[in-house]
């Protein structure tokens, strides 16, 4: 039933309704892949969830490798550290409740020198 699309995005919509985050991989081809990628990334911003952009290729902010639908939008960037996703896991979502709807149209975000100097990374 995993190949039936409309069976796959049911379960993920009624899985994410219940979610207070999303973590999203981002690498090379992560910006191609547009039928579940990208529905699940669309569907993040619909419901207002803070997204986590983990990137694979260790950068720590939004670099070419992001995906169009959530380039410049109100998402914290990190390299793919466990020490950085923990961070954001913990940290990201109450920032993101923090800003008003102003400060999220601001675009992308990262995190500082200091939190990763914080981190040991």
């Amino acid at each position: 039933r995993a190949q039936d699309e409309d069976y796959v995005k049911r379960n993920l919509r009624n899985r994410m309704n219940g979610s207070s985050q999303v973590l999203v991989l981002i690498g090379e081809k992560t910006k191609n892949l547009f039928r579940f990628v990208r529905w699940e990334m669309e569907l993040a911003l619909d419901l207002g969830l803070p997204i986590i952009a983990a990137n694979l290729n260790g950068s720590r902010q939004q670099d070419a490798s992001c995906p169009p639908i959530i380039r410049d939008k109100c998402v914290v960037h990190v390299p793919f550290k466990m020490k950085a996703i923990k961070h954001a896991l913990a940290n990201w979502p109450s920032e993101f409740h923090r800003l008003s709807n102003a400060q999220r149209g601001d675009g992308a975000r990262s995190y500082g020198e200091s939190t990763y100097r914080d981190l040991g990374l």
